[in-house]
């Protein structure tokens, strides 16, 4: 069975299925922030996620971070590395993209499991 999370009018949030909760790519509300700043928006918004799924950051299997500014990737790794624990990290990859619309300057999608 399929649950979904957190309609929006394009998608929803997050979709369960087999034990797996996919989180939708997710940005900051907040664009005036810096990489650092976006980051910590966005990763808020996946624990909020993640919880109304009934799972945390720790059962993360995998994310995939686009960003805007490959050079700003370590301010973006500093944050990401207080938000979780180092025996929690998923697979990751972070991806370079030309836009990804307004000022966002980071998107993250993950796969967490119940």
């Amino acid at each position: 069975m399929t649950t979904r999370h957190l309609r929006t009018p394009i998608m929803h949030r997050a979709v369960e299925h087999g034990g797996l909760v996919f989180i939708g790519g997710t940005t900051c509300d907040d664009e005036s922030l810096d990489m650092a700043g976006q980051t910590r928006e966005a990763l808020a918004k996946i624990d909020k996620y993640l919880a109304e799924a009934g799972t945390d950051k720790t059962k993360l299997l995998s994310a995939t971070i686009f960003v805007t500014k490959l050079a700003l990737k370590p301010e973006m790794d500093t944050v990401w590395k207080a938000w979780l624990e180092p025996d929690h990290l998923p697979a990751r990859a972070t991806v370079g993209v030309a836009d990804l619309g307004g000022d966002a300057l980071i998107e993250i999608v993950v796969t967490a499991h119940r």
